[in-house]
């Protein structure tokens, strides 16, 4: 299995504030995994982290991606070299139209300009598949979107921009039922052996649609137990206070 991501001993704060307390992870090729945890617990931080969002400061600790030390690297870089971060509130994006937004996006980490005719024919399959209108693509970047409608729209950005590694923030968050087989379907669709996917999440109605590899529990800024998913079935059932007690 190739190694996608490794993570050494990652501490981070956001000001004066300490969040991450040394996380170690790898991560290959073919994986999906789980962070779960209480609000506050460094979930996504870490992902940021990875991401290379500068409100995030490493002071400890090394990230590597494909072999490579990337904690220097700017966030434009990263999403080039195939690392793709979805939003727990995706924003409104006024006078950018979801499909010259994903165009743009697409030039830009292929580094090849995209000929308009396969490009809309891939957008519209896409669209398709997550039972998204067609019309969509006209409209402004989330601008009047609902909540569920938004979520489907990072599912489309992962499937048109096919990274390497994807973190999902809470993807299911806020989800009926429809939705949630929607965008399950969406994220099973696009992982391969080829890339892995990490999903940030408190429920368990996704995952028992994707079937994660690996489910990591944080607490504290802490990776405090890690396993298969009858962990998350456990938290479902008791919550996490068995595993606060295991903070070092």
């Amino acid at each position: 299995m190739k190694e996608l991501l490794k993570v050494e001993n990652l501490h981070a704060k956001v000001e004066d504030n300490q969040i991450l307390k040394g996380i170690d992870l790898t991560i290959n090729a073919g994986e999906i995994h789980v962070f779960m945890g209480p609000n506050g617990a460094g979930k996504t931080t870490f992902a940021n982290c990875i991401m290379g969002n500068q409100k995030f400061e490493i002071n400890e600790g090394s990230i590597f991606y494909n072999g490579e030390l990337i904690n220097d690297v700017p966030v434009d870089e990263r999403a080039r070299k195939g690392i793709f971060m979805s939003f727990q509130a995706p924003i409104e994006v006024p006078g950018i139209s979801v499909e010259n937004f994903l165009k743009t996006a697409k030039t830009q980490i292929t580094g090849e300009k995209q000929k308009i005719f396969a490009f809309n024919k891939e957008l519209k399959s896409h669209m398709e598949s997550l039972e998204i209108n067609p019309a969509y693509a006209q409209r402004y970047l989330n601008v009047g979107f609902s909540g569920g409608e938004r979520k489907k729209n990072e599912i489309l950005q992962l499937k048109v921009l096919n990274p390497t590694l994807a973190f999902l923030d809470e993807t299911d968050s806020g989800l009926d039922v429809d939705a949630i087989r929607i965008v399950s379907k969406g994220v099973n669709d696009f992982h391969n052996e080829n890339n892995a996917i990490v999903i940030i999440t408190h429920q368990i109605r996704l995952l028992e649609k994707i079937s994660p590899d690996y489910v990591h529990v944080f607490v504290d800024g802490q990776i405090v137990k890690s396993g298969d998913m009858s962990i998350a079935h456990d938290i479902d059932k008791n919550g996490f206070d068995a595993y606060k007690k295991d903070v070092i």
